[in-house]
């Protein structure tokens, strides 16, 4: 049962974080209530096969990973016996990460990261790598529903842009899901974490097919409401709900970070 003297944190990340995420909000203090409202799948699609080869023979300049995600599903496109020398091929070339996550988990492989950029999104990385990539091979595999924002802004400065999608993401439809909907109406959720403008619309999907749509909505205007960036900060907005927490870092860990600071201050 949980502690009532605690605040309980709502995180609705893919079940692939969920024991690591669960275990930082414990640590900072947190009860959770774990519930994902995303789930992510492998995807095949034409524009791998190219990919691969430009970093093996050696013709890309640069290549982005805009998330750990992104990084798994390539290697796991790629036969065990061929992934290290995908990695050595990695580094003869320029890896950017979009931000420490995405940095952590490449050197984890073994991956050297030249550079991140200091603002950890598409904007920033175009930013970042804007007037270095005029007549270059930029390469990137990432979500199917990644932004063109990315795509586009760097092909405005330059580049030769190869993207491949290399997973999909999708709405996980079970009872799990609506009894944290059902938890949120009925006052037991302190705060909301959410890290994508996808978990924010299965979210409300979700309370809508509960045909309590304009009810979620009061209750997280009554919640501290925490978005990973300005993306899904403005995707809360668009369903008239008012955020409380935008870390300056992009990641998970901040964000907790800034609710329990919230907390501490409303404490």
């Amino acid at each position: 049962m949980a502690d009532e003297k605690k605040p309980v944190l709502a995180i609705m990340r893919p079940s692939v974080y969920k024991e690591e995420s669960v275990k930082l909000a414990l640590s900072m203090g947190f009860d959770v209530m774990a519930v994902p409202m995303i789930e992510l799948a492998g995807m095949q699609d034409s524009a791998f096969k190219p990919f691969f080869e430009h970093i093996t023979k050696k013709e890309s300049d640069y290549v982005i990973f805009t998330s750990a995600n992104g990084l798994d599903f390539t290697l796991q496109k790629i036969p065990y016996v061929m992934r290290d020398m995908f990695v050595e091929a990695l580094n003869r070339t320029n890896v950017i990460a979009i931000g420490p996550t995405t940095k952590k988990a490449l050197e984890e492989k073994g991956i050297k990261v030249m550079g991140m950029p200091g603002v950890y999104s598409s904007k920033g990385l175009i930013e970042y790598l804007c007037k270095d990539v005029k007549g270059k091979n930029v390469d990137m595999a990432r979500s199917v529903f990644g932004s063109t924002v990315l795509t586009e802004g760097l092909t405005r400065c330059g580049a030769n842009v190869l993207e491949t999608k290399v997973y999909s993401l999708f709405r996980p439809d079970g009872e799990e899901q609506k009894d944290l909907i059902r938890s949120a109406l009925a006052g037991k959720i302190t705060a909301f974490a959410f890290t994508s403008s996808m978990m924010v619309h299965n979210f409300f999907e979700v309370a809508k097919e509960l045909e309590s749509g304009d009810d979620i909505v009061q209750v997280l205007n009554v919640s501290i409401v925490a978005a990973i960036g300005l993306p899904t900060a403005e995707t809360l907005r668009g369903y008239n709900v008012n955020v409380s927490v935008i870390p300056e870092e992009y990641t998970f860990e901040e964000i907790l970070k800034k609710i329990r600071d919230m907390l501490s201050a409303c404490s």
